[in-house]
């Protein structure tokens, strides 16, 4: 037997949606292979470094017992299986009082006085201190007195200070690489996506277009005929045509440099809501505040438009048809703009709120999850502001927020909040 349609179909994992928990699992990912591999070569300059210190102990040691036993033989054996092989760990030896006397594996001039030299090695020497604690070699007599001290100073090798440094100029070098990988990538999905919003957008203002002129030549032949006598028919036919036009231009200015105009925003707001007034529930209240009704800013109406009519759409939704939206529309004193859409409806989940300018994402069955992202997008890619969550909770509705720009000037947060807070003239 089929399936039963009422059955559930497994529930896909969306990486578009959910890109920025991949994100945090790729750096998760990399924080773990950063740390094993720094713990891993730390294990191995660990190993190097005791390796190093006995090498450097077994040194000073065949210096003492060379010039304590005096076996000439066993001196020339110390001398070519020890002491000279000894080719990469810089040391020093000094006297009892730190004098050097003798020094191996470091670079010095030897065209320099031996004033000069001694004070680059005391100098050496109290680097070296800082290091490692120096050796200590016990010179004795015959009869087993001690009569004099040396001390042989010493650092990491060359190759030891590598592998200390080596992860992290290596994990440097990838990140980098990384970031500009993936920096890259983020650009070329952007344009691409940027070219598939182009290509819908211009597509469905052309296929409008047809339709549209059909029913603008349908409406004047209404209006020639004289047995037709409905004019408010007409008057809201000819308003919905209208509005259409203004959604083909909408479309039409998708990825094209949109012309601005200096508007009366006021007056803008006030027309969209009388013509969404009538087509939205009648439980659901439009009112404007502002303090005052000409608030001029550079918009392109048609687009602008858009963004008003997505956000009421949306706070009706969110109220399900019941309940009040609040515009508030202030000027600033340089000429930026705040515009403040309130509803009071059930408000965002704070989980949910990074994702609804997400293309695709949509609390809606039949939502395709565009409307936001298409707000987002003419507010600060077409105008030049900020759109965002203000605030949102179940039982004060949401907040959307839209900063606009005066001459060279956007408002900042605070800036915005004491305009808001401030005494408007309800319209």
């Amino acid at each position: 037997m089929g399936r039963s349609s009422s059955e559930k179909q497994p529930k896909k994992w969306d990486l578009y949606q959910n890109r920025s928990q991949m994100k945090w699992g790729v750096l998760a990912v990399a924080m773990v292979i950063t740390i094993a591999s720094i713990f891993y070569t730390n294990q191995i300059v660990k190993k190097l470094k005791e390796r190093e210190a006995q090498l450097v102990e077994l040194y000073a040691k065949s210096i003492e017992y060379a010039v304590n036993v005096g076996n000439r033989d066993e001196v020339l054996f110390l001398t070519q299986n020890i002491i000279v092989p000894n080719n990469s760990i810089p040391v020093i030896l000094t006297d009892g009082v730190d004098k050097p006397l003798d020094f191996r594996n470091i670079d010095i001039d030897p065209k320099i006085s031996p004033k000069q030299r001694q004070k680059k090695l005391r100098a050496l020497v109290e680097e070296m201190k800082l290091q490692h604690e120096p050796i200590e070699i016990i010179f004795t007599d015959e009869n087993g007195g001690v009569y004099d001290y040396n001390y042989v100073y010493y650092k990491n090798s060359f190759l030891l200070d590598q592998l200390t440094y080596y992860p992290i100029v290596q994990l440097s070098v990838i990140a980098f690489f990384i970031f500009l990988a993936f920096y890259a990538y983020s650009n070329s999905k952007a344009v691409e996506q940027n070219r598939v919003w182009i290509g819908l957008a211009k597509e469905t203002a052309h296929q409008l277009g047809t339709p549209l002129s059909s029913l603008v030549a349908w409406i004047e032949y209404l209006k020639m005929d004289e047995d037709f006598n409905y004019p408010e028919v007409l008057e809201e036919l000819e308003k919905d045509t209208h509005r259409l036009e203004t959604i083909t231009n909408r479309f039409s200015s998708i990825g094209s440099i949109p012309t601005l105009e200096d508007e009366n925003l006021y007056e803008v707001i006030r027309s969209n809501v009388d013509y969404l007034s009538k087509r939205i529930s009648t439980k659901v209240k439009i009112s404007i505040a502002t303090n005052s009704q000409v608030v001029i800013a550079p918009i392109n109406r048609a687009l602008f438009d858009w963004v008003i009519e997505n956000l009421c759409k949306n706070a009706v939704d969110a109220m399900k048809g019941t309940g009040n939206i609040d515009i508030n529309l202030v000027e600033g004193p340089e000429g930026g703009v705040v515009i403040d859409i309130r509803d009071t409806g059930g408000g965002i989940p704070k989980d949910k709120l990074k994702k609804i300018f997400i293309p695709g994402y949509s609390t809606k069955k039949r939502g395709w999850g565009l409307g936001l992202t298409l707000t987002k997008r003419i507010v600060e890619n077409y105008h030049n502001g900020k759109i965002f969550v203000k605030s949102s909770n179940p039982t004060e509705g949401t907040v959307f927020r839209i900063l606009l720009p005066g001459k060279d000037y956007l408002l900042d947060a605070e800036e915005a909040d004491l305009l808001i807070s401030g005494k408007t003239a309800s319209a």
